[in-house]
């Protein structure tokens, strides 16, 4: 069972937003389903003005998602966040001076202390660097729980910006869920979104923050491979070794009067192969030349990677 709490809030009465309710929509839609349209996370989405986001509401929609039992609870926030007094708060619409919404400390421990087994946390909101460290000052290893996730739109100092009526940090998010950050399988993890969204904002820009206790990484969402996996499991099959070459000759390619059709099936999975970055030809830059010159192909170390992934039965 997976879960998820979508949190947007636009309407503070002296600090409106404009692309926070925005963003938990995009969020709800492409977390709901994955690429195939199968089930996945079970979403409550709070948004204003539908819902009035108070800090008693999100303090129990935050509770009751790391309630009992389930497989992965994610709790998505995009609207105002402060830091205050080395701790980070997430704001809510009813805040007053000294009593703003919810203390990123209280979050935490609840995440903490929750029977969940994987814990994720997505912030886009200023400040929202702080979470995970407790107001202590402390290493942040000694404070998250196992099986916890935090990816945060930016450091505990510095904004977290919007541009055309969406934040730019969840929009390489959904970005990244759509497709962006998916393996050759289709898995889609927080450290993949996160190396996603890191290359895509420059060293001047926001610098989004990831903090994890994990012992693996558990997919956010699943799209269609990007090759079969019955495809996939022939790495095996055309190469006996991760080092050996795989032979190749003019029999390969299917413009030739004396071609091989199941040669020229093969060399078809090898130039998927090679348009994904697991083989590259040998001794030449195309794989046409590479048979027609009687080379050979090979696998790189993204092949050997799932070259092995296939051998020990993983695929």
């Amino acid at each position: 069972m997976r879960k998820a709490l979508i949190v947007g809030i636009n309407d503070y009465p002296t600090a409106p937003l404009a692309g926070c309710v925005n963003d938990a929509m995009a969020m709800k839609n492409v977390l709901e389903r994955d690429g195939d349209g199968s089930p996945n996370f079970q979403v409550k989405l709070l948004v204003e003005p539908s819902t009035r986001v108070s800090k008693a509401i999100l303090r129990k929609a935050i509770t009751d998602l790391f309630r009992g039992e389930a497989d992965v609870a994610l709790l998505y926030f995009s609207g105002h966040g402060l830091l205050k007094s080395s701790t980070g708060y997430l704001i809510t619409s009813d805040y007053i001076v000294h009593d703003e919404g919810i203390s990123m400390d209280e979050i935490l421990k609840l995440a903490i202390s929750s029977k969940i087994k994987d814990k994720i946390i997505i912030l886009d909101c200023c400040n929202s660097g702080s979470f995970g460290e407790l107001g202590l000052g402390v290493d942040t290893n000694s404070v998250l729980g196992e099986g916890m996730t935090i990816l945060t739109a930016c450091h505990n100092d510095e904004t977290s910006l919007e541009s055309n009526g969406r934040g730019i940090f969840t929009t390489l998010i959904v970005d990244a869920l759509q497709g962006g950050a998916a393996d050759i399988r289709g898995n889609i993890t927080p450290g993949s979104i996160y190396a996603y969204v890191d290359e895509a904002l420059g060293a001047w820009d926001q610098r989004p923050v990831f903090k994890t206790n994990v012992g693996r990484f558990t997919p956010i969402r699943k799209i269609a491979p990007k090759v079969p996996l019955e495809m996939l499991r022939n790495l095996t099959t055309y190469f006996d070794t991760p080092e050996a070459d795989h032979k190749l000759s003019p029999k390969y390619e299917d413009s030739e009067a004396d071609h091989d059709p199941e040669k020229v099936k093969i060399f078809k999975e090898l130039q998927k192969f090679v348009a994904v970055g697991l083989v590259l030809p040998v001794g030449e830059e195309h794989m046409y030349y590479a048979a027609m010159n009687s080379t050979s192909c090979k696998l790189t170390a993204m092949g050997y990677q799932y070259w092995r992934l296939v051998k020990e039965g993983k695929i």
